[in-house]
């Protein structure tokens, strides 16, 4: 498994993020850009995601991202798990 830090994607140009948080969570705040799909229902919106594209996963501490980075990779996808999490992320939250 794929793993990037937070100060690490921070610096990319035009990351696709994907925030597995639930929805109350996604409201105290997220990285600008990020779509949410909460962990949850990941299983039946992984299908709207395109294969050819890569994604950065992110939760708040980095746990849930293991799994949803875990469950999109043996569904044939191209993720990378953000270490840490919102905690450790010390960029811009909309």
């Amino acid at each position: 498994m794929r793993e990037i830090r937070s100060t690490e994607v921070g610096k990319l140009k035009n990351p696709i993020i994907i925030d597995v948080r639930e929805d109350d969570e996604v409201r105290t705040g997220k990285i600008p850009g990020s779509i949410n799909i909460p962990l949850s229902i990941l299983e039946f919106k992984m299908y709207d995601l395109d294969k050819a594209k890569e994604y950065i996963i992110v939760c708040h501490s980095g746990a849930r991202s293991i799994l949803a980075t875990r469950f999109l990779l043996n569904h044939g996808y191209n993720v990378i798990n953000m270490v840490g999490g919102m905690l450790d992320w010390k960029g811009i939250v909309v």
